[in-house]
């Protein structure tokens, strides 16, 4: 939360910006949430896929 902290304390100065930025993503891809998966289960990535374009098609149009 500090790095998020930096981003909006540091407008108008784009060095301080761009290094809490850095921070940020260094943090979230430490939690996983940015990088290489840690899981393999073998199971097709569907992020980012349109809902009808993956095989819960028919559930999400049920929806």
């Amino acid at each position: 939360m500090s790095a998020r902290r930096a981003v909006r304390d540091a407008k108008g100065d784009p060095v301080a910006i761009r290094t809490a930025r850095y921070l940020i993503n260094q943090a979230k891809v430490a939690l996983g949430e940015r990088g290489d998966p840690w899981w393999n289960d073998g199971a097709p990535d569907y992020n980012r896929h349109m809902a009808k374009n993956t095989p819960y098609a028919d559930w999400f149009a049920s929806l």
